[in-house]
């Protein structure tokens, strides 16, 4: 093996990997809002075929049919090493589907070979680390993608305003919007609508107490927690939750490894 291989680990770049079975009649796709790049493998046509696609950050939801997909393993990379680990920028993916073999050439297609032949997860993630690893990369990184990681762990913890966050990195705010899209992807603004809008879809999860909800969020007040619902997702909260339900899907993004079966794709 590889040299590189051997001293890569994924684990340090992944927050979440998930094993997706869709439930039969139930083959919509639904992605809120998020800072988050994926790396997304299908199996198609009961084994016979399959594909590997990166999907970028979002500024808006993602509602998408996929039929015709027997399973599919979704890896969820922690927000700002889009470049170091698949070669591209984070805003070239913004709002983006990309093949995998769009941005590699040949490695992507072989990857999805070697995907295919795999016969559990384990041994997908080490076909799927060992692939990254031997991929060209940076020999030094640059401030600006330290300089966005360590601001989306002030905006996921208990800050909400970009320019607080700006000075207490001892940055402009311009500055900051720079780094940020380009190592995150997205602008910091639309980061900290996307990580309220999944805490108070998790929150919904216990309580229906939206007044409740989007003070705990983050929100000014329930009008402009219904406000972001409308815009970002299209939906009022209630009628994404009725949805959402309907289908056995919560549409948040997890923050946890796991393996095991979701019912959404």
């Amino acid at each position: 093996m590889d040299s590189a291989a051997l001293t890569f680990s994924l684990p340090r770049f992944v927050e979440d990997v998930r094993g997706v079975v869709p439930v039969a009649g139930r083959t919509c796709h639904e992605r809120l809002p998020d800072g988050r790049t994926t790396l997304v493998f299908r199996v198609l046509e009961e084994g016979r075929k399959g594909d590997v696609c990166v999907a970028g950050p979002r500024t808006r939801a993602l509602f998408k049919n996929s039929p015709g997909v027997a399973r599919a393993v979704i890896l969820q990379f922690k927000p700002g090493w889009s470049a170091p680990l698949l070669g591209v920028a984070a805003s070239e993916l913004t709002d983006r589907i990309i093949p995998l073999e769009d941005l590699w050439g040949r490695s992507g297609g072989d990857l999805c070979q070697e995907l295919l032949a795999a016969r559990n997860l384990p041994e997908m993630l080490d076909r799927i680390s060992h692939a990254i690893a031997l991929r060209p990369h940076q020999t030094f990184e640059p401030a600006s993608a330290r300089l966005a990681r360590r601001a989306v762990r002030l905006l996921e913890g208990d800050e909400v305003r970009v320019e607080s966050v700006a000075e207490r990195l001892g940055v402009t705010a311009r500055h900051l919007r720079r780094a940020f899209t380009e190592s995150v992807g997205i602008g910091p603004k639309d980061f900290a609508r996307a990580v309220r809008l999944q805490r108070a879809v998790g929150m919904a999860a216990a309580s229906k107490d939206w007044g409740r909800i989007a003070a705990s969020a983050g929100y000014y007040d329930q009008a402009h927690l219904i406000g972001d619902f409308r815009e970002l997702v299209g939906l009022t909260p209630g009628a994404f939750l009725k949805r959402a339900g309907a289908r056995g899907v919560d549409g948040t993004a997890p923050r946890k490894h796991r393996e095991g079966q979701a019912t959404h794709l």
